[in-house]
């Protein structure tokens, strides 16, 4: 397996995550001979669109506290692959959710949404 560049096949000369985050999954399979980088990104990338799924369903249901969890989770699986805009989106969409600022979490959620499946495009691609 090629090791993980931001120039290779994964999707990343995009921008769509960050190299050190990166970087750091891939130092825990030097030579990537389990796969490790790959195997997280698929996960990662399954559990991204469950969960805007999830909060699409919640967003509609008026359902504070389900958009709460779904951003809470996504929150640190975003932080974790690198996916760092997200993260802090969602991080936004928490406290909005959980303060019941309904002034600004519509548009903390359309930001967090587009910036999802700019994520999910650019993984989809590699």
């Amino acid at each position: 397996m090629q090791s993980l560049q931001p120039t290779s096949e994964t999707g990343l000369r995009a921008g769509v995550l960050d190299a050190q985050a990166l970087a750091r999954l891939q130092a825990l399979d030097p030579g990537g001979h389990a796969g490790l980088v790959q195997r997280v990104l698929a996960t990662y990338t399954a559990s991204l669109h469950r969960l805007l799924e999830q909060l699409a369903t919640a967003r509609a249901a008026g359902d504070r506290e389900g958009l709460r969890q779904a951003a809470h989770t996504l929150k640190s699986s975003s932080a974790s692959v690198g996916a760092l805009e997200l993260s802090a989106l969602c991080a936004q969409a928490e406290a909005g959710a959980r303060d019941g600022d309904t002034l600004a979490l519509p548009s903390v959620l359309d930001r967090l949404v587009a910036e999802g499946e700019r994520i999910l495009a650019g993984l989809r691609a590699r």
